[in-house]
């Protein structure tokens, strides 16, 4: 079997990939394998300044140096009432004081975006996910697709099924997608939709 390879360190994204692209995987005849499948690579420096621009960087690095069919992405969270941050810098919001609380970087920065918040009433408190998916062929062919997934802010964290901001957005059914099972998650969120996307592509490109 043909692999191709995510762009990531993160069993967690990859057994996740799996899952939403096992359909198109399937039908490619593809294996989808981690970057630590190739410890001797370098992590490339998300210096974009769009979530597409981060996702190339990375899938373009990975068919490079593998010789391989790559895929990556980059995600996070736009928040209308502050013009689309936290965006590309979700993961490092709070930076390095937020760790230095000894906190968890999920837990300091959702932290730190419920207080600047706090005065934000429920009418304006709109949000959604973004995720841009990049297919990379090691001879040069390049597609990106992106998908959202829109919801309200919460005012306290609830669910343990999600990572990052998942347990803060609230979908129209009332729960937040950290309270969604992981198939429910999947159907709806902005990483599901954008490599549910991308896979038509994988399949077509590659077979």
């Amino acid at each position: 079997m043909s692999r191709v390879v995510l762009a990531t360190r993160n069993p967690g994204k990859v057994g996740e990939l799996r899952d939403i692209l096992a359909e198109a995987l399937d039908r490619a005849g593809l294996e989808l394998v981690g970057l630590d499948a190739f410890p001797d690579l370098e992590d490339v420096v998300e210096s974009g300044v769009t979530f597409a621009q981060n996702a190339l960087l990375k899938a373009r690095y990975a068919a490079a140096a593998t010789g391989l069919p790559a895929l990556a992405d980059d995600s996070g969270l736009a928040v209308d009432v502050l013009g689309g941050a936290p965006g590309i810098f979700s993961a490092r919001w709070s930076g390095p004081l937020g760790e230095a609380t000894g906190r968890t970087r999920d837990e300091a920065n959702n932290d730190l975006l419920l207080a600047q918040l706090a005065d934000v009433p429920e009418e304006h408190r709109g949000a959604g996910f973004v995720c841009a998916a990049a297919l990379v062929l090691p001879g040069g062919q390049e597609v990106v697709r992106e998908g959202r997934c829109r919801g309200t802010l919460g005012r306290a964290p609830r669910g343990t099924n999600g990572f990052g901001y998942d347990p803060l957005l609230v979908r129209p059914d009332g729960r937040t997608l950290a309270e969604h099972s992981s198939a429910e998650k999947h159907a709806v969120s902005h990483r599901g939709k954008a490599f549910r996307a991308l896979g038509q592509d994988l399949a077509e490109l590659l077979t």
